[in-house]
């Protein structure tokens, strides 16, 4: 009873205290407070409205019934197509998630030894595919099913096949043609952000750390720069996983809606099609929390394993 009372006691003396320093620091809070309204209303408030629809039938027309874990249980139990979206995105995302996150820091570490201007042109180069409006159309012309697709122009050329290969409409290519694709527009906002961790390293931690005892660049990358940089690690690792899990667009653009057997069918264009072609919103809202879900899930193991970088 004694350890109960002088826990409610602290706590209570914690709240009081947390009221206090707020209360010296409203000039802040104000200056926040647009940012975390907008934040609030297009964020925080639309994830737990679509949390609630998720536990009913809702088609826009009628109002919102409950029918509790419904939803779920036929996307688990009675939905093929949901589990055959489920695999392609977990494929995609445990190939693109990865490779795309190492590759966008060793590029970045790369450009970082080049000379200032250089580098600029670098990033640039690099960052070019993120931001470009006709990407699908450069890669729709270059695996095109027919014999003026550049790929099967060139293999023709070189007498590997003889008739045009489908790329993007024969299930057997188009789960690879998806990838190359994803990894060559991988090097987005977390490329930029591990630029501009390496930059801001004080130079002079180098040399404090070759007078400690380091003795080649795979040792101060690991005992300097990582640990330096978690915080660009960290945001790098949750766009990785956003872009990863988040994979739509480039599969209706590529391989058309639906595509071929469902062979690059995701959870997103799942969602598109319950969503925004059905209009049958409580299902669409469950596979958007599963989805969340999984989201959040796997930011929380990137976290794990990236608090026990440099240690």
């Amino acid at each position: 009873m004694d350890l109960l009372l002088k826990y409610a006691k602290k706590k209570k003396a914690d709240i009081s205290y947390s009221w206090k320093k707020a209360k010296l620091s409203k000039t802040y809070y104000l200056f926040l407070a647009p940012y975390a309204v907008l934040f609030i209303v297009f964020y925080i408030v639309p994830v737990i409205t679509s949390i609630f629809l998720s536990f009913t039938y809702y088609n826009i027309l009628e109002p919102p019934k409950f029918i509790g874990f419904q939803n779920y249980i036929n996307l688990i139990l009675a939905d093929d197509v949901f589990i055959t979206a489920v695999k392609n995105t977990f494929i995609i995302a445990a190939i693109t998630g990865p490779l795309g996150y190492i590759a966008a820091f060793v590029f970045a570490w790369f450009i970082n030894e080049l000379p200032r201007y250089l580098r600029a042109f670098a990033v640039l180069v690099f960052y070019a595919p993120t931001i470009s409006g006709q990407v699908y159309l450069i890669w729709a012309i270059m695996f095109s099913g027919d014999a003026y697709g550049y790929v099967n122009a060139f293999l023709m050329k070189l007498g590997i096949i003889n008739a045009p290969v489908r790329w993007l409409t024969d299930p057997t290519y188009m789960m690879p043609v998806l990838i190359v694709v994803i990894l060559w527009m991988s090097l987005g906002t977390g490329f930029l952000s591990f630029v501009a961790g390496l930059q801001g390293i004080d130079k002079s931690m180098y040399e404090a750390g070759y007078v400690d005892g380091i003795k080649n660049r795979w040792q101060e990358l690991w005992f300097i720069t990582l640990p330096n940089m978690k915080p660009m690690l960290l945001f790098g690792a949750v766009m990785a996983i956003t872009q990863s899990f988040g994979v739509g667009d480039v599969t209706v653009s590529l391989c058309g809606f639906p595509s071929t057997d469902y062979a690059v069918h995701t959870v997103v264009t799942h969602l598109m099609d319950y969503g925004s072609i059905r209009f049958e919103m409580g299902y669409a809202a469950a596979i958007a929390t599963i989805l969340f879900a999984t989201m959040i899930l796997c930011n929380k193991a990137i976290q794990a394993m990236l608090r026990r970088v440099g240690t």
